[in-house]
Formats: structure tokens, C-alpha cells, sequence
């Protein structure tokens, strides 16, 4: 990530502020992802906005670590407390950052529901927001 010379748009970290960021360029709107390896690491679903890799810029990255949680992304986290904050999907332009860790107020809402079919037993979707089965329906990215 690089160091960039604009004003911050969102910022957020960590539980123990280990890991500071500021995001400089639009996030998109949040998407829940209901897969069994957000679940995992979260311990419910992830709610996770994006926005251009270059346009995050660590601020504190001493507790930063990175786990490879299959051969097309990693995920990254807190080595100190634990707090998910990234997922990161290679090669692409663009870094998810957990919606919980960014400071409020956001502005954000959830658009959209992905991985479905792996969701929860113990919880229903009732919001009336799209699903989708996988990745979904291209919830559009800001640019500028």
C-alpha cells in the first residue's frame, strides 16, 4: 500500500491500535459475505467494504500479519488482538477492509448478501438486500 498525499476519507485499526489505515479514495458500498471461511475468521459473516488498493495507506502496520487462506487471497489481521481488518484477492486492484474496524460514522449500507448457501443455520437473510449463491451481482466499485 502506498503513501498518499490526500485527504483521508475513512480511517479505522484495530481493537489495540496495532494496525492504523486511512482510506483515501471511495469505498464501496458493504457486501456480507456468508462463506465458510468468513465465518470462520470473523465468527459470523463479514461485512467488508473495498476500495482501491492504492488508495489505503497504513498508518501503523506493527501488528499487521497476513494469512494465505487459499491459493487466490489472503486475509489479513491483527497479530496483537486478533481483529480481522483485509482480505485481499491476488492480483486484483482493490483490498477489502472490514466494515466493523473502520471508525464511525461510515455512511455505508449494506447492499448485498454472497455465499448464502454456506450461511449459518442459526440466523436468517430478511432484509430483503440481494443474494447470490457466490460472488453476486457486481455490486459497482467506486473510481473517484
Amino acid at each position: 500500500m502506498t503513501e498518499i498525499a490526500r485527504k483521508p476519507r475513512a480511517a479505522g485499526g484495530c481493537l489495540c491500535g496495532a494496525v492504523r489505515y486511512e482510506v483515501r479514495g471511495p469505498l464501496r458500498p458493504i457486501v456480507a459475505c456468508h462463506c465458510t471461511q468468513c465465518r470462520r475468521q470473523s465468527g459470523h459473516f463479514m461485512a467488508s467494504t473495498s476500495c482501491l488498493r492504492e488508495d489505503l495507506a497504513l498508518t501503523n502496520e506493527d501488528g499487521l500479519r497476513w494469512f494465505q487462506s487459499s491459493a487466490a487471497a489472503r486475509r489479513g489481521f491483527c497479530g496483537e488482538c486478533g481483529s480481522v481488518l483485509f482480505w485481499e484477492s491476488k492480483g486484483s486492484d482493490r483490498i477489502s477492509i472490514a466494515a466493523g474496524g473502520i471508525d464511525g460514522p461510515t455512511g455505508l449500507t449494506i447492499a448485498q448478501h454472497i455465499f448464502v448457501a454456506d450461511k449459518g443455520d442459526y440466523y436468517r437473510i430478511e432484509d430483503g438486500l440481494p443474494q447470490a449463491e457466490a460472488w453476486g451481482n457486481g455490486i459497482a466499485a467506486p473510481r473517484s
